[in-house]
């Protein structure tokens, strides 16, 4: 073979498409192994230690129950349909609140990465509204919007804005120059530029906002409801330490909050997930 052959078998060989690995059934599952058991391992790590502080405390069960006792009142309050009752109120607060920030956030990041006047106009107003605690504004939000619907949107939606916000505004100031030239160069109108280069670019980022902005909604949502309602977990926790005094109760909203919150972390990182593909 001849120097030119061996070139030619050569390119050849370096323009074919790199052959994409199978993952088999067995190695999938595998993986899948590798990430759930030691999920598994810590929550039942977790509860025993639980269960040896009440035996060696002698802790009554209205001080602190153990997991067994807790477990069969989160059963008995799904049975007799107090979660039922309760659990969509939150639920629709935390999404509507989320909506609510999530799109007030993105623009408002968006507006602030396209104006550095704006930016610093306004970044020590939205720095200073975050360092307010949630839980003082709380009763004031529900005073001057009611007890209802709105406060709780409001409350949620005020605490996931910064966070989408940020993550916006970082994910659109470190796009790659180089995509940016690559609009200017095929004339690309701003919009264009925006639409098909720099959000999906900063995608990442803004999605990884919206991951903490979920969690932060269902506290929003909890607070606000301790500071007025009528319905909610937030108020099922307020009743079940105080005229009930059903502590039982009380660590078995505490798990449907926190079963709560893990469910939409995980929607929003299959969303993510389908969004993303290969990046996520």
């Amino acid at each position: 073979m001849t120097a030119m052959d061996r070139r030619a078998v050569d390119d050849r060989a370096l323009a074919a498409p790199a052959a994409t690995p199978t993952v088999t059934p067995r190695a999938r599952a595998r993986s899948q192994a590798r990430t759930i058991v030691p999920i598994a391992l810590a929550g039942v790590g977790f509860l025993a230690l639980w269960q040896l502080v009440v035996w060696f405390g002698g802790y009554p069960s209205y001080i602190l129950p153990g997991p067994a006792t807790v477990a069969a009142r989160f059963v008995t309050a799904w049975t007799d349909g107090t979660f039922g009752e309760h659990v969509p109120v939150t639920l629709v607060e935390v999404l509507l609140g989320f909506a609510a920030g999530a799109a007030v956030g993105l623009g408002a990041g968006l507006l602030l990465a396209r104006s550095r006047r704006v930016s610093l106009a306004l970044s020590p107003y939205l720095v200073a509204a975050q360092s307010t605690p949630i839980l003082a504004l709380a009763p004031l939000l529900a005073l001057w919007f009611g007890p209802g619907l709105v406060s709780k949107v409001v409350i949620c939606g005020l605490i996931v804005l910064f966070p989408v916000a940020v993550s916006t505004l970082v994910g659109l100031r470190t796009v790659d120059p180089r995509l940016l030239e690559l609009g200017r160069s095929l004339r690309a109108t701003s919009r264009q530029q925006l639409l098909g280069i720099e959000l999906p670019a900063a995608l990442p980022s803004i999605l990884g906002g919206m991951r903490i902005g979920i969690t932060l909604a269902v506290v929003g949502a909890i607070v606000a409801e301790w500071a007025g309602a009528d319905a909610g977990l937030g108020w099922l926790l307020n009743l079940a330490r105080g005229s009930l005094f059903d502590t039982p109760l009380l660590f078995a909203t505490l798990v449907a909050i926190a079963l709560l919150g893990v469910c939409l972390y995980g929607a929003m990182v299959a969303v993510e997930r389908r969004l993303l593909g290969d990046r996520a």
